[in-house]
């Protein structure tokens, strides 16, 4: 190496840049294995050049995140430290002789190595007391309110021990990640291309209906503290752990040897993609916590374990062809049709290429022999070209493939968009989600009657739906979308979705970058449509959780005379306009106090409670504190409960806050 310093500060830099991103953003840019490779290169050089060396070298010093704003920070009362990263069966085998040589009996765990996010839970007197992320080691941020909607996280424990504390790894399956990033995509929303990303980015949400819904699991893989309680083996842990309601790591293998080490690396190799969650590697763990203590660790990770990482199948084949497909909100994304090929345990033909940047940057061509994999086990990618057999460079239409509208480029993005007011692709994806569950509910309507209804020119926009029931015996005829008792079914759906609040009128108008939740904010803030078009930028701003991205994208929306248009067909059908939630704010008996809930109320939901209070005037909070007025709680409740105690904040139960509705007087 003809400059080693040079070669440091760059791999500084690049570790930095790629750390912050995967920690604090939750949306790398390189793979896992690419970044383990950065800081391994990094380690060797620190070893071999110390002179160059940083004191707060992320290779060899920290951890790499931090704790974000939004929530509580806390200590965590046993470092969360990573564990040394091996890539060889080599390694591995030196790992485990080394050990043996040493100390002759050792019995090793090799156990899958989760692909998703560290989560540390601590319990008192066996019920939940919080739940804390990584963060960078030391300290991390507590979640615990996300982790109580989290059905794999007991609430209580079957034990009576004074304090626990127990460590997993927070995940997104298959199906609920595949389900979650199509509804991002319908909402014009981030997607990813990793379920890592997806589950850290769901954990670190400040509203837990949006973790609820996404469906995170989790894996307990270690016990950190049982006070009471003493165990002689990991093993012994696990099997514990599981007897007292915990979902803990699938069959952890024992090995006596260094052989039967890899043997078992191999196994879980064999049939990583066969689960219907991610792996990025398998640990090696010595079994003996005795002899852990006397083995330590180092000043960044344990001599104990090691985690070896399985490098991303991949596979080259041919482009045969790049198409591009529109999106509801009319985002442009080209996919490469593939000769194919098999691929983590299943048949890959088409690979996403993301936009028209990242095919420019790759170079890649129709007719180019190219290297695939699926982008965190999941989505087929095109990473590289291995040959250049095609002519001309692909070029991104300058026109929408469907409509043949002019396209742009995002300002300050990668992606196109169709910019034409009435695209068949857009309007039937944005038909599609405006029925949807999530939006209007039109119960037995779906995106494939959308389409035949289009096809068969009885829609060609959202109002029109409302005009099916006079063509009803029409399309009983024709059994377009079924027979008669469908077709009645879904005109009567259609009516009964004119009384919905405006809530979900505006969801269903697929604003960008504007789901479920913003679109309750709204609801609540204004009292009709028609004030709600008029708002402007600073004042939507001044909203919870509202920025300026989403505030400029509702704004431009309103302001466009085809959306205009459409809500005010959507009127003259009979949908209703008028805020309910909003209405419900004359009242305002809540005006000025501050509520904070906890446990299980025993006829609502804390989100139904939390809507509630703010459509009379009050305000929610998640922690407790002297300004806080009242503490809704329910059963289960938990440590803001004790807390509210004791600072003499005022707690009630549902009925009582029911009888302060209903007499209009407080507690």
């Amino acid at each position: 190496m003809e400059d080693p310093k040079k070669r440091m500060e760059e791999l500084y830099a690049l570790i930095e840049y790629h750390s912050n991103r995967y920690y604090n953003m939750d949306d790398p840019e390189i793979s896992d294995y690419e970044y383990d490779l950065l800081t391994r290169e990094l380690r060797a050089l620190e070893k071999e050049y110390p002179m160059f060396a940083r004191d707060d070298s992320l290779a060899t010093k920290k951890v790499g995140g931090s704790a974000r704003r939004e929530f509580r920070k806390v200590q965590h009362d046993v470092p969360v430290i990573s564990l040394q990263d091996v890539f060889s069966k080599e390694e591995v085998m030196s790992f485990a002789e080394g050990i043996l040589a040493q100390y002759p009996g050792t019995i090793f765990t090799v156990e899958k190595k989760i692909d998703g996010l560290t989560l540390v839970l601590r319990y008192r007197n066996g019920k939940l007391e919080d739940a804390i992320t990584r963060g960078d080691g030391s300290v991390g941020e507590s979640v615990y309110e996300n982790a109580l909607v989290i059905d794999a996280i007991p609430k209580t424990l079957p034990i009576d021990l004074p304090y626990l504390e127990v460590r997993g790894e927070c995940y997104m399956d298959s199906a609920h990640f595949e389900a979650a990033n199509r509804k991002q995509e319908e909402t014009g929303g981030k997607t990813y291309q990793n379920r890592r990303n997806f589950a850290a980015g769901t954990l670190r949400q400040l509203d837990p209906n949006v973790v609820k819904e996404r469906g995170l699991d989790i894996f307990i893989f270690n016990l950190e503290i049982a006070e009471g309680k003493s165990f002689k083996s990991h093993y012994e842990t696990l099997e514990w752990l599981g007897e007292i309601g915990f979902h803990v790591l699938e069959e952890p293998i024992r090995a006596k040897s260094a052989e039967e080490v890899w043997k078992a690396i191999e196994h879980i190799g064999d049939i990583r993609y066969k689960l219907d969650y991610g792996l990025d590697g398998a640990v090696v763990k010595v079994d003996d916590l005795a002899l852990r203590r006397e083995l330590g660790m180092t000043s960044k990770v344990p001599r104990w374990a090691v985690a070896y990482k399985y490098p991303p199948e991949e596979k080259e084949t041919t482009v045969e062809d790049i198409v591009v497909q529109v999106g509801r909100t009319g985002r442009l994304t080209p996919l490469a049709l593939l000769d194919p090929v098999r691929l983590a345990e299943t048949t890959v033909g088409r690979a996403t290429l993301h936009n028209g940047d990242y095919i420019k940057e790759k170079g890649i061509r129709i007719g180019d022999r190219v290297i695939v994999r699926k982008a965190g086990d999941i989505i087929p990618e095109v990473v590289s070209v291995a040959q250049h057999l095609g002519s001309a460079p692909f070029e991104m239409p300058a026109v929408c493939p469907v409509c043949g509208a002019p396209v742009e480029k995002e300002q300050g993005g990668p992606h196109m968009r169709c910019t034409g007011a009435s695209c068949p692709a857009k309007d039937s994806r944005s038909m599609a989600y405006f029925i949807s569950k999530d939006a209007m509910n039109m119960e037995g309507f779906g995106p494939a009657a959308i389409e035949a209804l289009i096809s068969e020119g009885y829609i060609r926009s959202i109002p029109d739906i409302y005009s099916l029931k006079d063509h009803r015996e029409k399309l009983i005829e024709e059994g377009i979308v079924g027979k008669e008792k469908s077709v009645d079914n879904i005109l009567a759906a259609i009516e009964r979705s004119k009384d919905n609040d405006i809530d979900r009128l505006i969801t269903g108008l697929g604003i960008r970058n504007v789901g479920k939740q913003s679109a309750k904010v709204l609801a609540g803030r204004y009292e009709d449509m028609e004030s709600l078009m008029k708002a402007e930028e600073d004042e939507l701003k001044t909203l919870p959780d509202f920025g300026e991205v989403v505030a400029s994208e509702i704004v431009s929306f309103f302001r466009d005379p085809k959306n205009a248009e459409c809500i005010a067909r959507l009127a003259e059908a009979g949908v209703n306009m008028t805020s309910k939630a909003a209405a419900k704010k004359a009242g305002d008996i809540f005006a000025g106090k501050t509520f904070v809930l906890t446990g299980t109320l025993p006829s609502m939901t804390r989100d139904e409670a939390s809507a509630i209070i703010e459509s009379y005037g009050g305000k929610t909070s998640s922690s407790v504190s002297k300004k806080t007025d009242y503490v809704l709680a329910g059963e289960a409740a938990g440590s803001k409960l004790t807390k509210a105690q004791d600072l003499g904040v005022k707690i009630i139960d549902e009925d009582a806050f029911r009888k302060m509705l209903e007499e209009g007087d407080l507690a």
